[in-house]
């Protein structure tokens, strides 16, 4: 039976708490693209490092800050096929549009050789995103760019929601020792994500099981 809670929201049109975009408040409005490489979108994530020694998680609180020091950032370029939510990532010292389009035509290589056929690609509205070489990148390609509404990087919700995965189940999964150690253990993550992962969007599936080249190869 629906609680006092349930009834109130729906008698007043207000949507569950895991149905909000957890930024805004505002309802989420789910769409899914009809087959792969219909909309690839792409982001950049920043992520403190972790000091030799450990953080906080390793040290405690206090000593954790203190050897936080200079630790620099690591800047997490990813790229999520909207249809499948497969994903392509790299992690790189810097967001300069130089390293984005290299990694962008890294990235295409990849989808390509997965059988999937990019036809759009959305970003936010960073520099990086707006230069020339990012452009040509594109229109080499022959692929269309759009770029997310100002101030509401819940459009890119597809990597958005690959970017919380990402540090709920690996960046802070579990105390590293450095940022070495916590790097060494990406790939790996990023290959169970795509190949073994259930996603709930896709009925418990992994990514690979709506690609192609890649079904069936959940090793």
């Amino acid at each position: 039976m629906p609680s006092t809670v349930h009834r109130v929201l729906t008698r007043y049109g207000l949507a569950r708490l895991a149905h909000l975009d957890r930024a805004t408040g505002r309802a989420i409005r789910r769409y899914e693209r009809d087959r792969p490489g219909e909309l690839v979108h792409v982001d950049i994530k920043k992520l403190g490092n972790i000091p030799n020694g450990g953080g906080h998680k390793v040290l405690g609180r206090a000593a954790g800050r203190k050897n936080r020091t200079n630790a620099g950032y690591s800047y997490l370029h990813t790229a999520v096929d909207d249809h499948s939510r497969l994903a392509y990532s790299e992690i790189h010292t810097d967001e300069k549009k130089e390293t984005a389009t290299a990694f962008w035509k890294r990235a295409h290589a990849y989808f390509t050789e997965c059988g999937i056929t990019v036809e759009r690609v959305l970003t936010d509205n960073g520099s990086c995103y707006r230069s020339r070489g990012w452009r040509d990148a594109l229109a080499a390609a022959g692929i269309t760019h759009k770029r997310t509404r100002p101030y509401r990087p819940q459009t890119n919700g597809k990597v958005e929601r690959f970017n919380r995965t990402l540090l709920d189940e690996w960046a802070y999964a579990r105390p590293y020792r450095s940022e070495t150690e916590r790097r060494e253990a990406f790939p790996q993550w990023l290959h169970s994500y795509n190949h073994h992962r259930g996603h709930t969007a896709l009925k418990g599936q992994p990514p690979a099981s709506r690609v192609p080249n890649l079904t069936g190869q959940y090793s």
